[in-house]
């Protein structure tokens, strides 16, 4: 957060080599964490608190005696685990036997796809990212449905103005022949087309993907509320 300077020791000299002006300052992405009180106690700010406080106090004896204090208790944790035959199953991390490391078990590390990623929050530990494609997968699959309506509908033209054509033996006949009030032409359909041929409700998985934005955009609107609190 300062200015970083060179010196060239050969001739004295001194060179601006970074400065973190204001206009740099906007640039930075907002820095979003859990309140300190709302953190369990194994959360690293809090779980750290002491050693964090003594070191930006300059204590560095303070420090390393609160550093060894957390330690033990984890050493001694884990002895007790030993000995009573418990195992420990970290909830949001797995050991990688091929390289002995320990991931994040929700890691994403495919690249951020701006026509497609809406958000990206934590919830419980996870990592989670809202993307656009479920509700542009719901509008296809609509799409889809009133396709198969439409061309059923016109199937059933068809089959109407055959047996129409097909089954004339007098002028009489062909006036009370059952008729299809079905329209000749169903090129396009609005939402109220569907709903005057009888299909508003497509089907079940339509509802379903509806519902299941209608959560989304319910928790989006409540994490924008809790950013703006954190920002005030």
């Amino acid at each position: 957060d300062g200015e970083v300077h060179i010196n060239e020791l050969k001739n004295g000299n001194t060179e601006m080599f970074w400065n973190p002006t204001s206009e740099v300052r906007r640039q930075r992405l907002k820095r979003h964490i859990v309140l300190f009180e709302e953190q369990t106690d194994f959360e690293s700010e809090r779980l750290w608190q002491h050693v964090t406080s003594a070191i930006n106090k300059g204590d560095q004896h303070k420090a390393t005696q609160e550093k060894f204090v957390l330690e033990e208790e984890q050493r001694n944790a884990a002895r007790e685990r030993r000995e009573s035959g418990t195992e420990w199953k970290p909830l949001l991390f797995q050991h990688d036997a091929s390289t002995n490391e320990w991931r994040y078990k929700y890691e994403d590390l495919r690249p951020w796809d701006p026509l497609n990623d809406i958000a990206q929050f934590e919830k419980d530990g996870i990592l989670q990212t809202m993307e656009r494609h479920l509700s542009t997968r719901m509008s296809n699959h609509k799409a889809t449905c009133i396709n198969n309506q439409i061309t059923r509908h016109k199937r059933s033209a068809k089959d109407c103005r055959r047996r129409k054509t097909s089954d004339q033996p007098s002028n009489h006949s062909q006036n009370t022949e059952s008729s299809c009030s079905t329209p000749e032409s169903v090129q396009e359909l609005s939402d109220d087309d569907g709903k005057y041929l009888g299909f508003e409700s497509l089907c079940a998985q339509c509802g379903k993907e509806m519902n299941h934005l209608k959560e989304i955009h319910s928790a989006v609107l409540s994490l924008q509320k809790a950013q703006q609190d954190i920002h005030r």
